[in-house]
């Protein structure tokens, strides 16, 4: 029998959520304005102070930068996790004695499995897989906000750049999984409740990735993920799709139009498990050819479908659902 919430849990839970939402779209830019208003007031030595020192600290994301066990572990997100509710899976075990890449799939809208699961401790991933770390590979961009910065690096998230990679998986011994949202921004403006739809059929940077450093591939999906929101979706061709694009081309990443559940911010009740498969064994090879990058991303698909059809129905799909790959 499930427990009903009270209403004082299901408050906690929705503040939760509520100021993730607001972190994930607003505190970047917030960040920046605090500091460009700072340097007009009696106060601009304080930024002054901290661009010197930013810029002297450049290159810290891209080496690992600062996560502490106790941003990770801060109470509001268990109750994050218990809004939706978030459930990680496991289904085979990772050795601490390897280095992975793991493919998270879809992106939705705000990546909500990946980050409760492998950039927070509020389900159990270094329990789960003993001796394994996790790293949420994210948008280079966003590390070059002043504060902003901090503040992703205290919870272990990283650039998904080729000098951050290949420190997490060189230079910092064994035992590192990093998650890259493989899809992206294009990914996003594809999420959509019902449509289980994943955009990787040109996307072989991560396979390239792992074979210079012989990390393997691990297929990750989140079940659930698209149906967190609704979103405006745009056709091809049309005046809405072409800013999308053209902004994804400037800034990185997909304005999208979404609406949800209170507030059209905080997202449906919906449960999202994020299933981590199997590890693909993948050779060092430090001059990958692209036979052998083809090679290993048409087992990576292969793979990924395959843990898709094997866990659609415990989660909540039915038997007749598909997963498109474009």
């Amino acid at each position: 029998m499930v427990k009903e919430k009270t209403q004082l849990k299901e408050f906690l839970e929705a503040v939760s959520v509520l100021q993730w939402v607001l972190s994930f779209l607003f505190l970047g830019l917030a960040c920046i304005i605090l500091m460009v208003f700072l340097m007009f007031t009696s106060l601009w030595p304080l930024p002054t102070l901290y661009f010197i020192w930013m810029v002297n600290d450049w290159q810290t994301p891209e080496r690992g930068g600062r996560r502490t066990a106790f941003v990770r572990k801060w109470k509001v997100w268990l109750q994050f996790r218990e809004y939706f509710p978030v459930k990680l899976v496991k289904t085979a075990d990772l050795s601490p004695n390897k280095n992975y890449i793991l493919g998270s799939h879809p992106h939705g809208i705000m990546c909500t499995g990946a980050f409760a699961c492998f950039s927070t401790e509020s389900c159990g991933f270094a329990e789960t897989f003993p001796g394994v770390k996790s790293t949420l590979a994210i948008l280079a961009g966003l590390f070059k906000i002043p504060l902003f910065r901090e503040y992703l690096m205290t919870a272990g998230l990283c650039p998904v750049s080729k000098p951050s990679l290949g420190h997490l998986l060189s230079k910092s011994g064994k035992g590192n999984a990093v998650v890259i949202v493989v899809g992206g921004a294009a990914e996003s403006l594809a999420s959509s409740p019902g449509i289980n739809r994943v955009v990787m059929k040109q996307r072989k940077g991560f396979v390239r990735t792992a074979l210079e450093h012989g990390a393997d591939l691990v297929p990750v999906y989140s079940f659930g993920e698209n149906e967190l929101f609704q979103q405006v979706i745009f056709s091809d061709g049309s005046l809405g799709r072409r800013l999308q694009d053209l902004f994804k081309s400037v800034m990185g990443f997909a304005p999208c139009l979404f609406v949800g559940e209170r507030f059209a911010l905080l997202p449906f009740r919906k449960p999202v498990t994020t299933v981590v498969g199997s590890p693909i064994p993948v050779p060092k090879c430090v001059t990958p050819t692209e036979e052998q990058v083809d090679h290993y991303h048409t087992l990576y698909m292969e793979a990924l479908v395959k843990l898709f059809h094997e866990h659609k129905v415990s989660c909540g799909l039915s038997e007749s659902h598909k997963l498109e790959i474009i």
